[in-house]
């Protein structure tokens, strides 16, 4: 039996999917990442983990609103 901790869910129960980039705006997640959570392999997991920083400024760009008129 593994002696380490499973990896734990990097869920922070902000769960709003970002209509562009089809990503948890709270965890970075996609959809499929985070419903097969609980299936993944650590190995997956880690993986996952490893990739959500490069995600972040895929959600910093704005899309518009009066930031983006005064641009």
């Amino acid at each position: 039996m593994n002696d380490r901790p499973p990896i734990e869910s990097p869920c922070v129960q902000i769960c709003v999917i970002h209509p562009a980039e089809r990503i948890c705006a709270g965890c970075l997640r996609s959809i499929d990442e985070i419903t097969r959570w609980s299936a993944m392999s650590d190995e997956e997991r880690a993986a996952v983990m490893a990739d959500l920083p490069g995600r972040a400024p895929r959600l910093k760009q704005r899309r518009g609103g009066r930031a983006g008129r005064l641009g």
